[in-house]
């Protein structure tokens, strides 16, 4: 066999782990920053970041230079396989500081809360937030946002090698959606242009909370966990600790800016505004919106539940962006509108917002071409010879797009139904079970609390957090990532 042949049928293992090697001394700087905020408040946590910092950075460093490849090259195999493995490594040392703090937690519940940081989900297998440390509150609300855009897609703009080393495969191995564009002519440039976006929004909403109720450390926190559609708080109300409009609203909005195609911003930024009026998903998020926003205040007036301006303008519309770009916060009386409105937000759970942005679910794209190829195939039943194509944004979308768009949403629900009864194996509730694996698909994070039987996921047995880690994980990388690794072909010669 000729070495070219071996080079393209073996995975290239060695320089797999040594970029997770390069990954872990990042996560490593990023840890100084929780552990800056401990010293800042004079919190014994810092010892606890400090080891988790140093371990993770010295591992990093182990696997970079204690690993030499043969060979620098890497195809799409290596790109789907550090993908996953990137998101795991990160999870397995970003639950160190959760497991050495003054609060230790198990094995199972550091994992968890630490893969649902990455992950953007926002479930918490905490009681309370409120008797940890400043640097945990941080750290917590930062995997959110660092898992938001993307943790390869952060390396491909820090790591230019990449650019010639299977970075195309890892961006989109990684980025949701069906296709992926690339807005500049290198893949790290686009990289760095998507990420320059997701800062400069960040500082945006930072400095707006800032100016409301909120200290500068809540008010970086809950910036870091709403422009990445994450969901944590460092309080236990949420947001509803502050009572104020005034944060709801900005809160909102940013949200709903984080359900956006980032690509689509990103044109907008340099001067493109028209693209979103001309983008057929963003114009299907603005109508979503506004229908279920009727629906909401339907059901809000119906059963009484109007006591001021508020309840049935501002708090419907933050609960229906909060849901639809699965972020997960709620406000506090939501659970008396009915279950009329429940039903609805497990529909925006399942849409999701648009393909390309921090938020989860299947995403509009998706739900689009499955609409309009069934209108197709319906007419087609009576006039069977009609030839007829999916079109979205102007463009004929190639047939074996829209069927792997239709496979993607049959296994999403397969996953999810499948997830259901895995869980109820480990003796937890049928409607708390299946709720548990649809909210962890979808990223959305929402407490089984939410359907009137459970309570939250620190209920959850240990074995059932592992499969709830494995279902975010799934849900994150959208599936095929994932799935690819359990399937021998993949690992096949």
């Amino acid at each position: 066999m000729s070495r070219q042949h071996i080079r393209l049928t073996t995975i290239n293992f060695p320089m797999v782990l040594r970029v997770v090697g390069w990954l872990l001394m990042i996560e490593g700087a990023f840890l100084v920053l929780p552990l800056m905020a401990c010293a800042a408040y004079g919190e014994t946590d810092m010892e606890a970041f400090a080891i988790s910092a140093v371990a993770t950075a010295l591992t990093g460093l182990l696997m970079t230079f204690g690993i030499r490849p043969s060979r620098t090259d890497m195809g799409k195999r290596e790109g789907f396989l550090l993908t996953a493995l990137v998101w795991v490594f990160f999870s397995a040392f970003g639950m160190l500081p959760f497991m050495l703090c003054s609060h230790p937690l198990e094995l199972s519940d550091a994992f968890f809360e630490a893969m649902s940081g990455f992950t953007t989900t926002g479930a918490s297998a905490l009681t309370s937030v409120e008797m940890f440390s400043h640097g945990i509150l941080l750290w917590r609300c930062l995997m959110q946002w660092i898992g938001g855009m993307g943790i390869i897609l952060f390396t491909l703009a820090v790591i230019p090698m990449l650019n010639h080393s299977g970075g195309m495969q890892m961006f989109n191995a990684e980025v949701t959606g069906i296709t992926h564009d690339k807005l500049r002519p290198r893949i790290s440039q686009t990289a760095k242009g998507l990420w320059l976006l997701y800062f400069l929004l960040t500082a945006i909403l930072t400095l707006l909370l800032w100016i409301g109720p909120m200290d500068f450390f809540d008010s970086l926190c809950h910036a870091f966990s709403s422009i990445s559609t994450g969901g944590y708080s460092t309080r236990d109300d949420s947001i509803g600790a502050w009572n104020s409009a005034y944060v709801k609203l900005v809160i909102t909005i940013f949200m709903f800016l984080g359900g956006v195609n980032f690509g689509l911003m990103y044109k907008a930024m340099h001067g493109n505004l028209r693209c979103f009026w001309r983008n057929d998903v963003f114009k299907a998020y603005i109508r979503i919106i506004l229908v279920f926003y009727i629906f909401f205040v339907i059901a809000i007036v119906g059963r009484g539940q109007v006591t001021d301006l508020s309840s049935f303008t501002l708090d419907p519309l933050f609960q229906i962006i909060s849901t639809i770009t699965s972020t997960g916060l709620t406000v506090n009386n939501f659970e008396s509108w009915g279950t009329f409105v429940l039903a609805l937000l497990f529909l925006l759970m399942f849409f999701g917002s648009c393909a390309g942005s921090t938020s989860g679910g299947a995403k509009i794209d998706r739900i689009l071409f499955l609409l309009k190829n069934s209108g197709n195939e319906v007419y087609r039943c009576i006039h069977p010879n009609t030839m007829m194509s999916v079109r979205i944004n102007d463009k004929v979308i190639a047939p074996d797009v829209v069927s792997k768009v239709i496979a993607f949403l049959c296994i999403y629900v397969m996953i999810i139904a499948a997830g259901g009864i895995l869980l109820t194996a480990f003796n937890i509730p049928l409607v708390d079970a299946f709720f548990s694996s649809f909210s962890c698909v979808s990223n959305t994070g929402l407490g089984t609390g939410v359907t009137g039987y459970g309570e939250s996921y620190a209920i959850i047995p240990a074995s059932g957090k592992w499969v709830l880690s494995l279902l975010m994980l799934t849900g994150r990388l959208e599936i095929f990532t994932v799935l690819l690794l359990f399937t021998p072909g993949f690992w096949r010669k």
